[in-house]
């Protein structure tokens, strides 16, 4: 009922966003006199808010045509090279022959598209041959390619990690932290060759009741069937995946948004003045984040539920709970795979010392392959993306899944 009403809601303002763009071709018609006075710059920003706004925003792309590697500027070729029908594997190709390792960034199943980190691989493209996860709207995952869970996320990392062959390296950025360890100890209790050379975990809720955030608070407030009936909706007819129950983006985008509402509120006012006044470098630095901030996509169900109770409600993996397909996962099995994980100091969605946890889980990683790295003054964003995650936080990464590999 819920996506239903959001729907509706979306209907009933097309005719004010259609008078909205009608007005704002007037107000900015070359041959009004007004449209360069004070007046006009007024309402034309208010137009434009009022637009961004109420827009529903789609699936962004990447865009990362070129690299630069010893000063050299490289062209770029974005391209699927593994397919199934909750995500694609992209890889980020140079058009010359350039030996590099293998490195597969897992980007989170919450809400965001992978794009969320085309900062993240904008800078290792530089150092690795990278490949991403870019996970499926489950709105557009028609009913008949059946069901995704958390088992199947872990199955996937491990199908994706077999496809790309031995020495490839895993970077697990926030929520997939989980199924990324389970899937490295999956491997490693096999003895498959494939098992990543390096896992790199980055501000991930591996054990959420050190220094619990506010999200963590939440879920430990309530029971699965409280989230199972305030926040699991139904996709509705118009959608390929018509019929599937979800957690819709938009939910959590509001849940998100209104952790730091008076920020955003005040970035909004911000943007109209910034129109007003002609400011256009900082209207479109604007308008990059929130094009990308705001686009959101539907989680299946039963993962998220799975997700929440399993990572969040019962803590399994740090308890020596966690199942995968019926068997227990046990971290202590990765003795191969070398280990590093990276904390953000004022990260309020992962608190510090979460992901760090990894390193008691996997207590027969020798001490030489092992590293934790908290990097101080950035929050939960800033772990994988801005100005310390490039000359800080990368250049450590790259460092240490080259000393690993090195290590053999």
């Amino acid at each position: 009922m819920l996506y239903h009403l959001y729907e509706m809601n979306h209907a009933a303002v097309a005719p004010l966003r259609a008078a909205a763009s009608v007005s704002r071709q007037f107000w900015n018609a070359p041959m009004n006199p007004l449209s360069d006075s004070y007046l006009g710059r007024a309402i034309t920003a208010g137009i434009d808010v009022f637009e961004r706004v109420t827009r529903r925003y789609g699936k962004p792309q990447f865009g990362i045509d070129e690299t630069i590697i010893d000063g050299e500027r490289i062209a770029v070729e974005e391209g699927v090279v593994w397919r199934k029908p909750f995500c694609e594997l992209l890889h980020f190709r140079k058009k010359k022959d350039i030996e590099q390792p293998k490195l597969l960034i897992v980007a989170p199943m919450s809400g965001h598209y992978a794009t969320l980190l085309r900062g993240t691989v904008k800078r290792m493209v530089q150092e690795f041959d990278v490949y991403i996860t870019d996970w499926a709207d489950a709105r557009m995952v028609p009913m008949t390619s059946g069901r995704f869970d958390l088992d199947d996320y872990v199955d996937y990392v491990i199908e994706m990690l077999q496809e790309l062959g031995p020495n490839t390296s895993v970077m697990a950025v926030c929520q997939p932290s989980v199924p990324v360890l389970a899937a490295a100890s999956v491997m490693a209790e096999s003895d498959d060759p494939a098992a990543p050379a390096a896992m790199i975990l980055m501000g991930g809720p591996i054990d959420t009741r050190r220094n619990p955030t506010e999200v963590n608070k939440l879920a430990s407030q309530h029971d699965i069937d409280w989230f199972r009936r305030h926040v699991i909706s139904t996709v509705p007819f118009g959608y390929p995946g018509f019929g599937r129950e979800v957690y819709p983006g938009f939910i959590q985008l509001t849940g998100f948004m209104t952790m730091n509402l008076d920020r955003h509120i005040s970035a909004h006012q911000d943007l109209f003045w910034h129109l007003v006044q002609g400011d256009g470098d900082s209207a479109e630095k604007h308008e990059r984040f929130y094009d990308e901030y705001l686009s959101v996509m539907d989680l299946t169900a039963e993962f998220y539920l799975q997700t929440v109770e399993n990572v969040f409600i019962k803590q399994q993996l740090p308890k020596g709970e966690l199942r995968h397909r019926g068997e227990l996962v046990k971290p202590e099995a990765i003795t191969k795979t070398a280990l590093m994980t990276v904390e953000g100091e004022l990260d309020d969605i992962s608190g510090v010392g979460q992901t760090q946890a990894a390193h008691e889980l996997c207590r027969n990683v020798p001490a030489e392959r092992r590293q934790h790295y908290l990097q101080p003054g950035v929050g939960h964003y800033g772990v994988f993306n801005g100005s310390r995650f490039n000359t800080q936080i990368a250049p450590r990464i790259a460092n240490f899944i080259r000393d690993s590999l090195a290590r053999g």
